[in-house]
């Protein structure tokens, strides 16, 4: 039998490779950067067009590459990290598999321009598909300039596989996001088809996690700080009144590494335990410093998951040092028995010096100066003086009384004519009893079959999605104008994707004076959306994007029109009056599709009368 196990070419093994490490636009975005943070540099600039389908640029000014370097780098697995397996557990930089520029080449047009601070000229080489296109010498400045364009133009399956532009956007400014933080010393900049979108300069922890956030950012800022042999933690938490929705304000970096650990987390979660309703979850800027012996990072190809030697202490240390920090800055409440608070000086008062009262005593004053025969006397003529006076006060009273009375009796009351029903009072009664909310959740109504049970949210989803999808489908969504201009304030990663989806909000009756870097400014609303919905509703619609909600075929009208029904729904709980839900029934069956939610959930279930009947048996 002939043998059948061959060895694949190098270009077909970079392609494999190039699956795990550059999955999308942020992967390669993450490694140039990282790239450029082991080079040193102090000035990084990200530039991208298409969201990273197109071009993905990162130009450095750090330590450069040697002609030989700069060819040897886009080899598989040459690194200048490591000479030793026993060096993997002493790691201080980004990359160190050598993986990364090799998987990248092998998928994409590749220019890197690299100049050493005291060579005369630098190199540039270009690459297409792991195929040495040119290597020759070029003017450039001191640093590394390397451009990745066309991204997995030989694979074309994989390239289909990405998503919409404003989803990849927001994959890139994640890891863009990432790096940053974890490197508030180096400066950063980042541009988006050509429009400036980052420019941070560089400082402490803090102040970069305001200039990419927000200046509102700063009042939210919880600092947490502890220090303790096994472990060095500081960073930030939010304040349990700013949490969100989304968790898309959560960093653990750990040795100035962005990692993801469920297990951290939820130390963080239990620390907030009673501070946070329902449904949202806190924000946190944590930054681990831990013996490198002590981790291994190598388990993953993306580097993102570390396994930890004793994670149940780590946990311990920054459960407790993140309650404490709540506790320290009265951010959680706290008991004091021995106090009494209403010893407690108000505010209004703390600087005013209390009066010292005046007596005075009238020595005169006696009150058995009279016999007692007299003081009787004159009691009993006080009392005959005030029911004289009480009397007085009815005088006249029955002809007034009687003049009200001729008043009223002139008075008229406007109400409708009344007319005939088409009904009988029989069918009526008979209306009023065939629907009942059970729990305040689900609508029970009679069928001729036997009965049918509504979800009520699922079933006003689809009502409000139809008609909103209606309007913005015919671009004639109504407006109401507000009174004062409303502010809301977002991240620059959510102002972004905000944009992005602005003509479709237009279409739906929103109406913007305003975008900037760090809010919005709404003078227009849709119809029936009350203002205080209107947050809820962006911020739906902002976590769908940033869920992946849409698919290939994505469509921002209908992720809109679904992100508002969802928020504008009748929630469960709610109880509704028996015209309401008539109303409700009666409205789910005239949509074009009652039988699903927006979300392809079913509103409805029906169960016979003989289905009723197998019960009893």
């Amino acid at each position: 039998m002939a043998d059948i196990i061959q060895l694949l070419p190098d270009h077909v093994a970079n392609q494999i490779a190039a699956g795990e490490v550059v999955q999308r636009p942020a992967s390669v975005v993450k490694e140039l950067l990282e790239n450029a943070i082991d080079a040193e540099a102090t000035l990084i600039k990200l530039i991208i067009k298409d969201s990273g389908k197109t071009l993905v640029q990162v130009i450095d000014n750090g330590k450069g590459m040697s002609t030989t370097d700069a060819r040897l780098s886009f080899e598989r697995h040459a690194t200048s990290k490591i000479r030793t397996a026993d060096d993997l557990f002493q790691l201080h930089t980004k990359g160190f598999r050598g993986e990364a520029l090799a998987s990248i080449a092998a998928i994409a047009h590749v220019e890197l321009k690299t100049k050493q601070e005291n060579d005369e000229v630098g190199n540039v080489i270009i690459i297409e598909g792991s195929t040495m296109v040119s290597q020759d010498v070029v003017v450039t400045p001191k640093g590394t300039s390397i451009a990745v364009k066309n991204l997995f133009f030989n694979i074309p399956a994989r390239r289909n596989f990405l998503k919409s532009n404003t989803v990849e956007l927001r994959h890139v400014m994640d890891e863009f996001h990432r790096v940053a933080l974890a490197h508030p010393n180096i400066s950063f900049s980042f541009y988006n088809n050509g429009s400036d979108v980052f420019n941070l300069p560089p400082g402490n922890y803090r102040q970069r996690i305001v200039n990419i956030f927000g200046n509102k950012t700063n009042e939210k800022l919880v600092p947490v700080e502890e220090n303790t042999e096994v472990l060095k933690i500081s960073g930030f938490v939010g304040k349990p009144e700013f949490s969100k929705k989304t968790r898309g304000e959560q960093y653990f970096f750990v040795n100035d590494r962005f990692i993801k650990s469920g297990y951290l987390n939820h130390a963080i979660s239990s620390a907030f335990d009673g501070l946070l309703k329902n449904g949202v979850h806190p924000s946190y800027f944590l930054y681990l410093t831990v013996n490198p012996q002590t981790i291994d990072i190598n388990i993953h190809p993306t580097k993102t998951e570390i396994k930890f030697d004793d994670e149940h202490t780590l946990y311990a240390l920054l459960r407790s040092a993140v309650k404490h920090s709540l506790g320290q800055f009265n951010i959680a409440p706290v008991l004091d028995f021995e106090h009494d608070p209403n010893l407690d000086t108000p505010y209004s008062y703390k600087n005013i010096h209390a009066n010292t009262p005046v007596i005075e005593v009238d020595r005169s004053f006696n009150p058995f100066k009279e016999s007692g025969n007299s003081s009787r006397q004159h009691t009993t003529t006080f009392k005959n003086e005030t029911s004289n006076h009480w009397d007085s006060l009815y005088v006249g009273l029955e002809s007034k009384g009687n003049s009200f009375k001729q008043e009223f009796s002139e008075v008229h009351f406007e109400s409708e004519e009344s007319s005939e029903s088409i009904f009988d009072n029989d069918t009526q009664v008979e209306q009023a009893q065939t629907t009942y909310q059970l729990h305040n959740k689900y609508i029970v109504s009679t069928i001729k079959s036997g009965m049918l049970i509504l979800d009520q949210y699922r079933a006003h989803q689809r009502i409000l999605y139809e008609d909103f999808l209606k309007c913005m489908t015919i671009k004639e969504g109504m407006s109401q104008q507000l009174l004062f201009p409303l502010e809301l304030h977002f991240s620059t990663k959510d102002i972004e994707i905000i944009k992005q989806l602005k003509d479709d909000l237009e279409h739906a009756g929103f109406v913007f004076s305003n975008i900037h870097n760090e809010g919005v400014e709404i003078i227009g609303l849709p119809v029936n959306i009350p203002e205080k919905e209107v947050i809820s509703i962006l911020e739906y619609l902002i976590s769908d994007v940033e869920n992946e909600v849409p698919d290939s075929n994505f469509s921002a009208t209908d992720l809109l029109a679904k992100s508002m029904a969802k928020s504008l729904a009748i929630k469960r709980g709610q109880s509704l009056k028996k015209d309401e839900q008539e109303h409700l029934v009666n409205s789910l069956f005239a949509c074009k599709e009652p039988n699903v939610s927006p979300n392809n959930k079913a509103t409805f279930i029906t169960m016979s009368v003989d289905e009723l009947d197998k019960k009893f048996i």
